[in-house]
């Protein structure tokens, strides 16, 4: 088949960079159709393909300031000629999936997550943005939505990165999603020894959505130590909290530095909603027990009493008593064969069966 992969932008090497790199891997020929392409954001792997950019590529600071032309993408897209093509998957978190295929052609959506600022981060955008932002977020949101909905009908099959997110395709575009997980590379993790020491450890970029607030606050209230890795903590905070002796800001890490931290911690704090979240599959990977927020991805990820435990509210006093929970059943979590076992259905052997499994159905009608 002649396959094109369609995907919103490629200016950085996140989780949807790692799926795209996945689907090109399943189909050598493949050509990619992006907005917008900074060939020194992406990998080796990308570089090598023939990648054709839209309209909004050749605008001013589109590169860095592509989210500023987001009410110009759904016509960019149309102007794809896709003609020629009997496969298109499009890997959906911005504007991706309105592309007009040929009608004999077959679309695949894999869908990380209907557009957030869309639909139910819509209000959390808005309170954050100054007062141009909200002047034109009000009379184009609404448009973007009506065609978000309508661009659906270009897709034969939705599939969804995990259950979370299969319940926001069927709500907002009332269309089912089978779920396939996302690809995650688990082998350099796999053969961490486990020692666990007295401390909790917070990974991830220190965005307002992941909620290392809480992390911070539970331990700083309960007396337990906390290393919190990632970028963008905030001076004033780092101040005020290293005072206690009990926070420490590790800031930015390599990943050999994240591995030891794996090993060593005696679970990972993971108090924010993600549509799926990588990070808790790394660390069951490296055998460590993660606590985690009853909603989003961790629903799929996290066997509870196994591999981690939740917690039912996004306050200090639930993470807290989830760790007090932990702390008494902290044994049961010894058995490394049950991490391992549970984290083999994110591989990237489990997404490449997924995927073809989809596509094999569409080839037997």
């Amino acid at each position: 088949m002649k396959v094109a992969v369609v995907h919103y932008w490629l200016v950085t090497m996140r989780g949807g960079e790692k799926v795209l790199e996945a689907l090109l891997t399943m189909f050598p020929e493949a050509d990619i159709y992006t907005h917008v392409y900074d060939p020194k954001a992406v990998s080796p792997l990308i570089n090598s393909r023939r990648v054709y950019t839209s309209s909004i590529n050749r605008l001013p600071f589109a590169r860095s300031r592509y989210q500023t032309y987001m009410p110009l993408m759904p016509h960019a897209l149309t102007a794809f000629d896709l003609q020629s093509y009997e496969l298109v998957i499009s890997s959906e978190s911005g504007p991706a999936k309105g592309v007009v295929p040929h009608p004999d052609a077959y679309h695949l959506c894999y869908c990380h997550s209907p557009m957030r600022y869309l639909w139910d981060m819509y209000h959390q955008y808005f309170a954050g943005a100054n007062l141009l932002t909200r002047f034109f977020m009000r009379r184009l949101i609404p448009g973007l939505r009506v065609w978000d909905c309508v661009s659906a009908n270009l897709v034969d099959r939705f599939a969804a990165n995990s259950t979370y997110v299969a319940k926001r395709i069927k709500r907002y575009y009332n269309r089912d999603a089978a779920v396939v997980f996302p690809p995650v590379s688990l082998e350099k993790f796999l053969s961490i020894e486990r020692k666990a020491e007295d401390f909790y450890l917070f990974f991830g970029q220190l965005a307002g959505y992941k909620r290392a607030d809480l992390a911070i606050e539970a331990c700083a209230a309960s007396g337990r130590r906390l290393v919190v890795a990632g970028a963008g903590a905030k001076p004033r905070d780092v101040r005020r909290y290293e005072k206690s002796g009990l926070i420490t800001f590790a800031g930015r890490l390599s990943d050999a530095e994240i591995a030891g931290y794996f090993s060593r911690a005696k679970a990972l704090l993971f108090p924010g909603i993600e549509d799926f979240g990588i990070i808790p599959v790394e660390a069951g990977a490296a055998g460590c027990p993660v606590i985690a927020y009853r909603q989003g991805g961790v629903l799929d990820t996290i066997q509870e009493g196994r591999t981690g435990i939740f917690f039912d509210q996004q306050t200090p006093a639930s993470l807290m008593e989830a760790m007090d929970r932990f702390e008494r059943m902290e044994a049961a979590f010894s058995d490394r064969s049950a991490f391992t076992r549970q984290v083999q259905r994110f591989s990237p052997r489990a997404f490449v069966e997924g995927i073809g499994y989809l596509i094999e159905q569409r080839e037997r009608r």
